[in-house]
């Protein structure tokens, strides 16, 4: 029983034993939860994990094992009813090129917000297809699962086309693993640059035995120096999460993993796609904990470089327009920001995870590139490489 969900959870390289399943089997026999997933999922976390770093992959793995489950519908579960794949499949409209082409520009940020208030003040009732109303599947700014390259996302699950020029979605995102194992070669060559940067501050120590040794038996003075082995250079590191970084986790958390290991002075801070006048810590909590950009800066000193880690492709309303981010209305300009930080920290680089002879044909990436003064560089082992020089 369960035993191939155990080892889902394995797959997914969850640390958990067999003692911890039949703990869970023990509470299940004693009918601490029954019939209820919720209850199920809450006492299987309680049960398995032990360390709260291992939620976000307990999560997936327990979604991967039970996906499904909660579309049961016991009273008419003998009724002959339209599968739901069909349904959905027919909510995602995917358009000929042709018919995308043709959907044009709404006429900017401004004035597709003044329509979408338009929309919602003359609407009624629900919509489905169409290019006016707010609904699903058609080829209006507004709604869902439809295609329109300037819309406005509502009540969408995720992205599809990752294209819109706001999303008005509560929308959950998962901390980068900080323990990854650097298994590619790539990134242990990697790591082997960080390491080499890291060292680059430390100054050397005298010894003092071995430099009286020396000059003792050459007859003048030879000063011998010991390498310092603290690692003095002090790191912040600002990570994209969510979107179209989805693509990449890997070798974010492959990097990430290496500079945890590497830098004994590193601060790292979440946002999504610009940063704004909020970061935070922890995905789980970055509704309820963020923290102010401005007391970021406050806090730390001109002396720590900042990496940049994000494919800077976004709508260009959320580097250069008010209100331009997708997930909330934001006071100043994504750029605003993103210049107080370069003004701030003279010492910055931007690490792309998208292949670089993708970024001409994006405009924000020509956008942010010109932000940071052309030191955008491939998260590559090159790219690293020619980015850890820019920072010395």
């Amino acid at each position: 029983m369960l035993i191939d969900f155990f080892l889902t959870l394995r797959k997914h390289q969850v640390k958990t034993s067999l003692k911890e399943l039949l703990d869970l089997l023990q509470a299940l026999k004693e009918h601490v939860v029954f019939g209820d997933v919720e209850e199920f999922y809450l006492l299987s976390r309680l049960c398995l994990i032990k360390d709260e770093s291992e939620y976000d992959k307990f999560d997936v793995a327990f979604a991967e094992y039970f996906k499904g489950v909660n579309d049961i519908n016991l009273e008419s579960l003998f009724e002959t009813q339209i599968p739901e794949e069909w349904v959905r499949k027919l909510a995602e409209k995917y358009l000929t090129d042709e018919e995308k082409a043709q959907i044009q520009s709404s006429g900017g940020f401004e004035e597709l917000m003044k329509k979408l208030m338009e929309r919602l003040a003359e609407q009624k009732e629900r919509h489905q297809g169409g290019g006016k109303w707010i609904g699903t599947a058609g080829t209006s700014p507004f709604g869902a699962y439809g295609y329109n390259p300037e819309g406005i996302r509502i009540g969408q699950h995720e992205s599809r086309h990752r294209r819109a020029a706001k999303v008005w979605d509560k929308r959950e995102f998962r901390n980068l693993d900080g323990n990854v194992e650097l298994g590619t070669r790539n990134i242990k060559v990697a790591l082997k640059r960080l390491r080499k940067f890291a060292r680059q501050g430390a100054a050397d120590q005298l010894d003092l035995d071995d430099t009286i040794r020396s000059t003792a038996h050459k007859g003048m003075l030879d000063i011998k120096l010991v390498p310092e082995r603290h690692n003095a250079v002090k790191v912040l590191l600002f990570l994209d999460i969510g979107g179209s970084m989805d693509d990449h986790i890997q070798i974010c958390e492959e990097l990430f993993s290496a500079a945890r290991t590497e830098f004994k002075h590193l601060e790292y801070f979440y946002f999504h796609n610009c940063v704004y006048e909020g970061v935070w810590r922890d995905n789980n909590r970055r509704y309820s904990e963020r923290l102010s950009t401005m007391d970021v800066i406050h806090t730390y000193g001109a002396d720590y470089k900042l990496v940049f880690v994000g494919d800077a492709s976004m709508s260009p309303y959320e580097i250069a327009a008010p209100g331009g981010s997708v997930e909330h209305w934001n006071e100043e300009a994504g750029a605003v920001w993103v210049n107080r930080l370069l003004s701030h920290f003279k010492k910055s680089i931007w690490l792309n995870p998208m292949s670089e002879e993708y970024w001409s044909y994006t405009q924000s990436i020509a956008m942010m590139r010109q932000l940071v003064n052309q030191r955008m560089f491939p998260l590559t082992l090159s790219g690293l490489d020619a980015g850890m020089r820019e920072l010395l």
